[in-house]
């Protein structure tokens, strides 16, 4: 009895130690089939939705093509057969993948389910499918800056899919714990009907008028929320060829501009602010200003003595300059810069530019400013700095997130008086009654608004024939809600 006891258990070792033998033997056979980094499974990225819940951006599955090398029988008979589906695919570099005597290696990601049953019907020994996850970006183009984009592995790159990345979401995925039903949807500020309607009106805008660019931001000034921004050209999140292209660049954001016009809107708000300057104040606008080299003309002169409101309706250069003169230099600079138009802008897009302006004010420097030349920023700062001229003088920090009113006025910064936005919020809608604001009107609505035209700086030098153009607008003017600042280019 005692030998059939120890025969059996004899086999048994046998067996487990055959198995073992094995299980080590595969172990160093094959040391990258074991989820090395380079076959490991695209994690999962949760839903961007926008502020009613529909998606802008979702994970969906996608097969990706690998090869284990030293099960390929003949790598140049593999290739051709490939070719046939794949005709892109690159011969030589193929062929060493396939010669390298690796366990694993990735031949095409990312293939259509027609290219993997074509290939599956080939019947290649040696290569198969992973199932993989890519995005997909229901609105294409509509929101393609601030949704922004991801690479190959699925990891943000840029736009809110970058920010999100940042936000920890790269940890997770690199521990694995990314996983798809765990992970809340990211839910934007932006308003996808009124993001389409801008978008369109930015291209219809951009061709209409020749542009090399354009672009344009709706911003809730109660909240800071961004409810919609488009910058054309822009490129589709689905099929990014071009998105990497010089032009291809969030103007609003990204893109440094001498705001013209625009501007001025700071520097009368500058000058009521620092009570040196009333509505009632007046300003002599009969004679162009002479400083050094340089003469400050009026574009719509009038060429006599202006009130305050006078020179914010016929945008008056002169007017403007004595405005900041009445502050002087050190104020000017100091306000530009508490209203956040001379500050890298803070907020969860992470493409977004640093402004510029003279090392060293001067007299010259403070006078130009005054009507919109010899600082650069972008044009969503401008229209931050604008919210805060209407919303009772609160500077709130854009968001592309959710946010309540209750939260943004946790984050808010006093930056003016209430009776100086009182003022601007009066000659807004004054401008757009009898000023250059005029085609702004929309029946039903009180607008308010501001236009600027600077010339452009070409060779160092201002060109006369090239301009870019801002419009900023409030509505409705008794309570305002909204800014809406245009650009092109």
């Amino acid at each position: 009895g005692r030998t059939r006891v120890v025969m059996t258990m004899a086999v048994f070792f046998g067996i487990y130690l055959t198995i073992t033998g094995r299980l080590v033997y595969l172990g160093f056979q094959n040391p990258d089939l074991s989820g090395g980094p380079q076959s490991r499974v695209t994690a999962s990225r949760p839903d961007i939705v926008d502020r009613n819940g529909e998606v802008l951006a979702t994970d969906i599955k996608t097969a990706s093509l690998f090869a284990e090398p030293r099960r390929i029988v003949d790598a140049d008979e593999a290739i051709e057969k490939l070719a046939t589906v794949l005709p892109e695919i690159d011969y030589e570099q193929t062929y060493h993948k396939l010669k390298s005597g690796a366990g694993f290696v990735w031949l095409q990601r990312q293939l259509t389910p027609k290219q993997q049953s074509e290939i599956l019907q080939l019947g290649i020994p040696g290569i198969g499918f992973r199932t993989e996850k890519r995005r997909f970006y229901p609105a294409g183009e509509t929101s393609s800056y601030i949704v922004g984009l991801t690479n190959i592995d699925n990891q943000g790159i840029s736009g809110m899919e970058k920010y999100i990345d940042e936000q920890g979401l790269s940890d997770l995925q690199a521990s694995g714990l990314a996983v798809a039903k765990d992970l809340k949807p990211v839910q934007l500020s932006i308003d996808l009907r009124v993001q389409h309607i801008v978008r369109d009106e930015v291209a219809t805008g951009m061709e209409k008028y020749r542009a090399i660019a354009a672009g344009a931001v709706v911003l809730n000034v109660k909240t800071g929320e961004v409810v919609a921004m488009a910058s054309v050209p822009d490129f589709d999140p689905n099929n990014p060829y071009n998105a990497h292209d010089k032009d291809r660049l969030n103007r609003m954001s990204a893109g440094l501009y001498e705001m013209g016009s625009t501007l001025k809107s700071f520097t009368t708000a500058m000058a009521l602010d620092s009570g040196k300057v009333t509505l009632e104040s007046r300003f002599d606008a009969t004679r162009p200003i002479r400083i050094g080299r340089q003469t400050i003309h009026d574009f719509h002169g009038k060429s006599r003595v202006l009130s305050v409101p006078e020179v914010f309706i016929y945008s008056s250069n002169i007017g403007s300059a004595k405005e900041a003169e009445a502050v002087g230099i050190e104020g000017h600079r100091e306000f530009l810069h508490r209203l956040g138009i001379l500050e890298r802008m803070q907020t969860e897009l992470p493409e977004v530019a640093r402004p510029t302006e003279p090392k060293v004010w001067k007299q010259v420097h403070s006078i130009t400013i005054a009507f919109g030349h010899g600082v650069s920023t972008t044009p969503l700062q401008t229209a931050v700095g604008c919210a805060a001229l209407m919303n009772g003088g609160y500077l709130i920090q854009p968001t592309f997130l959710r946010r309540a009113q209750e939260q943004a006025m946790s984050v808010a910064k006093k930056v003016v008086s209430d009776k100086t936005s009182e003022s601007m919020r009066y000659l807004y809608a004054l401008n757009a009654e009898k000023g250059s604001g005029r085609n702004a009107r929309v029946p039903g609505y009180r607008v308010g608004g501001k236009t600027g035209t600077a010339e452009k700086v070409v060779n160092g030098r201002y060109s006369k024939d090239k301009n870019f153009n801002a419009f900023v607008a409030a509505f409705p003017m008794d309570d305002p809600q909204y800014i809406v600042l245009t650009i092109a280019d």
